[in-house]
């Protein structure tokens, strides 16, 4: 199994299991991304990746006129029944459905760490934005900063294998860094890359939600778990739930530019 089949198989099973685990913390940072990209009444806007819908919903809140796409038809389907009045589609971020100059606004929340080629994805975002049109995609920040996976990844390396048997894709990390942000934006034809920190909290109702969380409710972060052996992953389960806390910081980096 290559990694898109891997991401996207996975992405399938997750719609009703994400969206407990991870819809509180993600949607904090759509007001900014959406400020980033200008959207308002009468915005021609697609949203990448958009999962059970949230940005697209935000977005046509704004009054943009909006479209939703997603690789994974569970996570369309859901996206269709949390948002009926909203266009969603099915399709590859890599390979938009969509002629050039199309929108005037493309967004992606957290969406460019799921993707075999993020350079790609990039340029057909490029690609389908007219001439002065916006993009802005956010990506979690470093794990020493973004501490759910801090704590997981550090109860992994201390306790078991991070090189675990799982399909390979690019660093998960690579896009928290500003100037690797910055840097790939601009090859994708953008122009005027900016990017800052949106402060996140994940507000957790007992220390074993962080771990179960990360277990059931992730793609490669859950998939990395379930590859250890039982005693290691017994200690990481252990190590985790004992450094979980009710308030844990996660913020994002977000990253805009303008097509030229």
């Amino acid at each position: 199994m290559n990694f898109r089949e891997f991401e996207h198989d996975g992405w399938e099973k997750l719609p009703k299991r994400y969206h407990d685990a991870f819809a509180s913390l993600t949607t904090q940072a759509i007001e900014p991304l959406l400020d980033s990209v200008l959207a308002r009444k009468g915005t021609r806007l697609l949203d990448v990746a958009t999962g059970p819908g949230y940005v697209a919903a935000a977005a046509a809140a704004r009054g943009a006129d909006t479209v939703g796409l997603d690789f994974a038809a569970a996570m369309v389907a859901e996206a269709r029944r949390n948002y009926s009045k909203i266009t969603f589609k099915e399709g590859d971020a890599e390979d938009l459905p969509f002629p050039d100059s199309s929108f005037d606004a493309v967004t992606m929340n957290f969406g460019l760490l799921h993707l075999g080629r993020p350079e790609r994805a990039l340029a057909e975002a490029c690609r389908v934005l007219r001439s002065g049109g916006r993009f802005a995609f956010t990506v979690w920040a470093k794990p020493e900063e973004a501490r759910g996976f801090g704590i997981v990844l550090g109860a992994i390396r201390k306790h078991g294998n991070v090189n675990a048997p799982i399909p390979a894709g690019p660093p998960f990390f690579r896009f928290s860094d500003p100037e690797e942000s910055r840097r790939a934006l601009l090859q994708a034809g953008f122009e005027q890359p900016q990017v800052k920190a949106v402060p996140q909290t994940w507000r957790l109702k007992s220390p074993d939600e962080l771990w179960g969380f990360m277990l059931g409710s992730t793609v490669r972060t859950g998939a990395l778990l379930r590859a250890q052996t039982p005693a290691a992953l017994e200690a990481i389960r252990a190590e985790v739930t004992g450094l979980s806390r009710s308030d844990l910081p996660m913020p994002a980096v977000l990253a805009a530019a303008t097509k030229p």
